[in-house]
């Protein structure tokens, strides 16, 4: 084995200025795998992060059947006291209690239907970035303030601007009429005509005084620290839901079945243009092998007429190819560790990204998310290839021929 290792490590370098440009490709293949996973699956993270924090959160707790029917009567009893127990509970202030309704909202000259809902502004702002998206004027401050936050899309149609009166009318928990005046104190702006023109929020203790809600409440929300921490936090939170209630906790994925999809559409677009890289490498380690195996002719027909099997010499060129996949490997991991580690840091920004970034309340930079796996998938994929594409020159030995080949010149 060590003298078959030695002589592969000497037909490497009998031209290396070929076998560094096909090492080179194989390196500039993982660093560019390497880092672009990295950042993919990073960017991935805050796609998550930012559209669950725009209004879902990472999980919520609701009545049964309320995700999939949303009656006014799906109620969660005494929600205010169990979000404080929760946050008490849990040592975290990135938990808000909801409720919602839908009704009319007019101003002196139109009416539009909308969803309206009671938040929380002490806390809503730690898990929605609707609070941050404030273009003009403020977000909610009493909790029973008669204030109201609608969206620029919404204020456009009603034609309405800051400090204006609107009247809300709606039907209450019991059935009963429900109707209030309240006043415009924010206006946002998410880059989301669906958002913009359909919700408002309102204080939740004004909500439940309008709609009769006694109390109760419809949804609460919860955020992670990181979405890694989704499943274990889910766990916690059923473990302190009120024994005498009958309540559900759906997370993210529940919640919004449609962003995973997105995602995995994402993944396999990306995966077909990586593949297009990795088979280009493969064609280049190819190349360099049949050539190597070309020019060796007349010297495989020598050792063959001396006794040396034809599957011995497949082996050996399999071994040089391994060779050069292990070094391409380790020296492109490498690379595209450290480069990735860099971008980790200091992050990496798209040209003109910026500004619309801070438009969607989004972080101007983008960092990779260096793991195991996004280390270590791409380089072993290329490593993989490389060795299918040596197959051919090496089975191409076992159809020579002593006399032929030592003809060759």
């Amino acid at each position: 084995m060590n003298l078959v290792f030695r002589l592969a490590w000497r037909n490497l370098w009998r031209h290396p200025r070929r076998t560094w440009l096909t090492i080179g490709a194989m390196m500039f293949s993982n660093m560019l795998l390497v880092f672009m996973i990295s950042l993919q699956f990073g960017m991935y993270g805050l796609m998550i992060d930012n559209s669950l924090q725009a209004f879902t959160g990472h999980m919520q707790i609701q009545a049964p059947g309320y995700k999939d029917d949303q009656r006014m009567r799906q109620t969660i009893a005494d929600i205010v006291p169990l979000s404080v127990s929760l946050r008490r509970e849990l040592g975290s202030d990135d938990i808000a209690a909801r409720a919602s309704a839908f009704a009319l909202v007019s101003s002196d000259e139109r009416s539009y239907g909308i969803a309206v809902f009671g938040v929380e502004p002490a806390y809503e702002v730690n898990v929605s970035t609707i609070p941050g998206l404030i273009g003009e004027g403020r977000f909610l401050g009493d909790n029973a303030a008669a204030e109201i936050v609608i969206g620029a899309g919404l204020a456009r149609n009603l034609r309405v601007k800051l400090g204006a009166e609107l009247t809300l009318l709606g039907s209450g928990r019991d059935g009963s009429f429900a109707a209030a005046v309240v006043t415009i104190v924010g206006i946002f702006d998410s880059g989301l005509a669906e958002i913009d023109r359909s919700i408002v929020e309102i204080p939740l203790g004004l909500f439940q005084d309008v709609f009769y809600m006694q109390g109760a409440g419809h949804q609460v929300v919860i955020n992670a620290p990181v979405i890694d921490d989704v499943a274990e936090l889910q766990i916690r939170v059923n473990a302190l839901l009120p024994a005498g209630q009958e309540l559900v906790v759906h997370d993210w994925d529940a919640l919004q079945p449609g962003l995973k999809q997105a995602i995995r559409a994402d993944i396999s677009s990306s995966f077909f243009m990586y593949g297009i890289l990795v088979i280009l490498v493969a064609f280049s380690v190819l190349n360099t092998q049949l050539m190597s195996v070309l020019e060796r002719t007349h010297e495989f027909g020598i050792v063959m007429a001396l006794g040396l099997t034809p599957g011995r010499l497949a082996w050996l060129v399999l071994l040089e190819t391994a060779i050069m996949g292990v070094l391409g490997l380790l020296l492109g991991a490498l690379l595209g560790a450290l480069v990735t580690y860099y971008f980790s840091i200091n992050g990496f920004a798209y040209p003109g990204m910026a500004e619309l970034a801070a438009k969607f309340n989004l972080p101007a930079r983008f960092f990779p998310q260096i793991t195991v796996l996004t280390l270590l998938i791409g380089p072993i994929v290329v490593y993989l290839f490389t060795m299918l594409s040596a197959l051919y020159p090496a089975l191409r030995l076992h159809r020579l021929h002593p006399v032929e080949a030592m003809r060759a010149v």
